[in-house]
């Protein structure tokens, strides 16, 4: 786990110290996942390679959730490559699809039954699209993808990315 981190944080540096231009964004946003039916917090950039590809890292991290007794911690760590189609002065509409790796972590403790822990990772892929509202230096996102692994989860999410 902290080796595929390590990597993607790599992969992220030497992309910003490459292509360090007007189109490089970093930004936060608020996911939705259907699979643990919770709101999730995140980090995403994008770094341009070709003219209407980006590649698209990002983080989020599920609010953790107790029901009946069980507690579960969620997070995927995802590097997308979004394909821009539409690209007009103030909106741009993308297609996006790559690699996710999701890591859930349930515990369980009771005072008659004792305490109990598991916790398992997978990798995945996503497919989805989103869109951009360029504003300027601020630019507000939709995004809306499919992640194909065991038992599927649809993902929502919207936030702002920066200019650099």
């Amino acid at each position: 786990m902290k080796t595929i981190m390590v990597t993607l944080c790599m992969v992220t540096f030497s992309f910003l110290s490459v292509n360090a231009q007007e189109d490089t964004r970093l930004g936060a946003m608020l996911a939705y996942g259907t699979e643990i039916e919770n709101i999730g917090i995140g980090a995403n950039a994008e770094f341009p390679i070709m003219e209407n590809l980006t590649i698209s890292p990002s983080f989020i991290y599920y609010l953790p959730k107790e029901e009946y007794g069980m507690k579960m911690n969620w997070f995927e760590v995802n590097a997308n490559a979004n394909y821009y189609f539409v690209s007009q002065d103030n909106m741009s509409v993308y297609a996006l699809g790559g690699l996710n790796y999701s890591s859930v972590k349930v515990s369980f403790d009771d005072a008659w039954l004792g305490s109990y822990s598991s916790s398992d990772g997978r990798f995945g892929l996503n497919l989805g699209g989103g869109v951009n509202f360029n504003l300027g230096g601020i630019t507000p996102f939709a995004e809306l993808k499919y992640v194909i692994i065991d038992g599927g989860q649809l993902v929502a999410g919207a936030g702002v990315k920066f200019n650099l």
